[in-house]
């Protein structure tokens, strides 16, 4: 996994991003330079719908990768999102988008994600993406999430679930599966409050 490692690092280095930005506006609607949506990034939604990464900005986020055809580990990622959903109030409920990004494009068709969506009972706040495998690998590097294709087709990867803030910096992230993780339930509520 070093090559993921390395992508994320040498990503994060050509924005010139610090290990701990503080939470400012920035001017101009400049983005921040350790935002997510610096990476220019074509995806495909469940619903066929080509949208930039960058055009996701001005809502805050539950992001994390998946893929379709794992039996055991994506289908708690996704029980975990709505857990972790499911603890905020309905107001903050309707503020927060979810982003899931495969990582098996080859057989993540549209199609496919649509009826995953369907399956997991995904609402509007959802969104199941794909796009080829370069921006696939090089959206993984920049959350520092790791995968490696198995001889059997299957995948090891991780099971990071990460906030973006409004602006697209990772400000939480969780490896918890199975239930809401207290703390970023708490990152979550404070990304979506009204700025004082």
């Amino acid at each position: 996994m070093t090559a993921t490692c390395l992508g994320r690092r040498e990503f994060l280095l050509s924005m010139g991003a610090l290990a701990c930005a503080p939470l400012t506006t920035f001017a101009n609607g400049a983005l921040p330079p350790d935002s997510l949506y610096q990476l220019q990034a074509s995806l495909t939604d469940q619903d066929g719908r080509t949208f930039d990464l960058a055009s996701r900005r001005g809502t805050p986020q539950l992001v994390s990768m998946f893929y379709t055809s794992c039996e055991m580990v994506c289908p708690m990622i996704f029980e975990t999102i709505r857990y972790t959903v499911q603890a905020l109030s309905p107001a903050e409920q309707r503020a927060l988008q979810v982003l899931m990004v495969s990582f098996d494009p080859a057989r993540d068709t549209v199609q496919v994600l649509k009826r995953t969506a369907q399956v997991h009972g995904c609402d509007e706040r959802w969104t199941l993406a794909r796009a080829d495998d370069t921006t696939v690998r090089k959206f993984a590097a920049a959350l520092g999430f790791q995968y490696r294709r198995l001889a059997s087709g299957e995948f090891n990867h991780s099971t990071l679930i990460e906030l973006l803030d409004a602006n697209g910096r990772v400000v939480a992230k969780s490896g918890k599966l199975g239930n809401a993780d207290p703390a970023l339930v708490r990152a979550t509520r404070q990304a979506l409050a009204p700025p004082a």
